[in-house]
């Protein structure tokens, strides 16, 4: 909320429907074979999950990983959403409360979070390239049977199960969250 400018409760529900939007959107392009080399091509190239080493530091701005390309988040929603980022912003924006700059904004910053989650789950976890292409259609379907907004970020990022994220995010020192999730 602080990093964008909004409030508490409306960047809570923004953040949700972002990671799902960006979720149905890699789900999509994973559905074909060049988007699902796309993919796996970006997560060994770019993002490599060390984004959430100190996810709190990029957050804020003042951390930079070297490799600049995992932070390219416009360049991300430009592949993963294409045309339809407005009416994805829109979407956000309506649902949240959130004013469309902001809602843009929220998209930029967790798009770089979300590769970097997968391609965490990727490299610690073995998890091959068709092993999470079906892990990301499955969640995708889930979550879209299940509720519109969610899925299994929420349920990664909800350290203490009460159904709200951000409490989570704030509290993540400089050691993530997810660092520690996907530890061996």
């Amino acid at each position: 909320a602080g990093q964008i400018g909004g409030e508490k409760e409306q960047t809570s529900t923004a953040v949700n429907g972002a990671l799902s939007a960006l979720l149905s959107g890699i789900s999509k392009n994973v559905a074909q074979p060049e988007g699902a080399q796309g993919l796996l091509s970006a997560l060994e190239r770019d993002h490599d999950g060390s984004i959430l080493d100190n996810l709190s530091g990029f957050l804020g701005g003042s951390v930079q990983p070297q490799n600049t390309s995992m932070l390219n988040g416009a360049g991300i929603l430009n592949h993963v959403l294409g045309g339809n980022q407005n009416p994805v912003i829109d979407m956000i924006a309506k649902m949240s409360g959130l004013d469309k700059s902001k809602s843009g904004q929220l998209l930029i910053t967790l798009a770089p979070v979300l590769l970097g989650m997968l391609g965490k789950l990727k490299n610690q976890e073995n998890v091959g390239g068709g092993g999470l292409i079906d892990l990301i259609t499955k969640t995708q379907q889930t979550q879209t049977q299940q509720s519109p907004v969610g899925g299994i970020f929420q349920r990664l990022l909800d350290r203490d199960g009460d159904g709200e994220i951000m409490d989570d995010l704030l509290s993540m020192g400089s050691q993530s969250l997810l660092g520690g999730l996907f530890k061996k």
